[in-house]
């Protein structure tokens, strides 16, 4: 495919991909296992969302509506922990046109009870892309534009020290091979690891030529090395950072850090509305 294929395109290969992976998935092994099968050239991989307003790539935004719309068909359910499955082990292909309408009249339905019950308790799962996409627009917005380079190392020192690490120290000498930092891991308190980090603000793709400057510097000074950018990695890029007999290399791009500074509430915080309600079966038991 030359073109990145459209949401309807998606929704039955997300299905393939599914039962190649045993019927349950990640968002990113359902991801990396439709590329696969459709055989998706980098050229597609490549093209974003909003170029300007986001980090996200096409094929990950489509495929996320993909998820949703299929999810509220029933064809697919979420746990809380992000692993998506089939709702139908047997299932084997749909009609997208058929999973649309249902999807829009079950969302229609959805607004309409919010409408009505201004009391509504919105689970995390519920969140759409749409949804999703706005608060993490407004936060690309400000780390590749609002804060200075200093600024962004000091927030990932924060997060850092947040997920655990210990020693987190901001180096940024010019000079030093893009290495920004250093720490060392702690795991479960009896395991420990020496890090060097690199964090890019970075509006665009990661080629895996940043990835090899970046494993030259680090040779000889730490365990592992990991590389944080507000941007997304090439699928080369990838593939250098688990290559065999190299040092590895942890990636975190754009989306998973959003993910972890709502996690850390680093800048980003979720307001829960509570819904309270009386079980009228319990009060017959007593």
């Amino acid at each position: 495919m030359t073109k990145v294929p459209t949401l309807d395109q998606l929704m039955n290969p997300l299905i393939t991909a599914l039962r190649d992976l045993g019927g349950s998935g990640s968002i990113e092994e359902i991801y990396e296992k439709v590329i696969e099968n459709l055989k998706l050239s980098d050229d597609v991989l490549s093209v974003l969302h909003e170029p300007e307003a986001s980090n996200q790539t096409e094929v990950h935004y489509r495929l996320a509506w993909a998820r949703t719309y299929l999810k509220k068909y029933g064809a697919l359910t979420n746990s809380s922990r992000g692993v998506w499955s089939l709702g139908k082990t047997d299932l084997a292909v749909v009609d997208p046109k058929d999973v649309i309408k249902v999807a829009r009249e079950q969302a229609r339905k959805e607004k309409q009870a919010k409408a009505d019950q201004k009391n509504h308790k919105t689970a995390p799962d519920a969140e759409t892309p749409e949804e999703a996409q706005t608060w993490r627009t407004t936060l690309y917005q400000i780390l590749t534009t609002s804060i200075d380079p200093s600024s962004f190392e000091r927030l990932i020192q924060r997060l850092l020290r947040e997920s655990g690490f210990i020693q987190v120290e901001v180096t940024g000498r010019t000079g030093d091979g893009g290495i920004d930092g250093k720490g060392i891991a702690r795991i479960h308190g009896f395991m420990s690891f020496h890090v060097v980090f690199q964090c890019k603000r970075y509006k665009g793709i990661v080629s895996a030529s940043h990835i090899r400057d970046f494993r030259g510097a680090m040779v000889g000074r730490a365990d592992k090395g990991l590389f944080i950018t507000t941007g997304t990695f090439s699928r080369d890029a990838i593939k250098e950072a688990t290559r065999d007999g190299a040092p590895p290399i942890d990636l975190v791009d754009g989306e998973q850090l959003a993910e972890k500074l709502k996690e850390f509430s680093l800048g980003v915080h979720t307001e829960m509305i509570e819904k309270v309600t009386v079980d009228e079966s319990w009060f017959k038991e007593v």
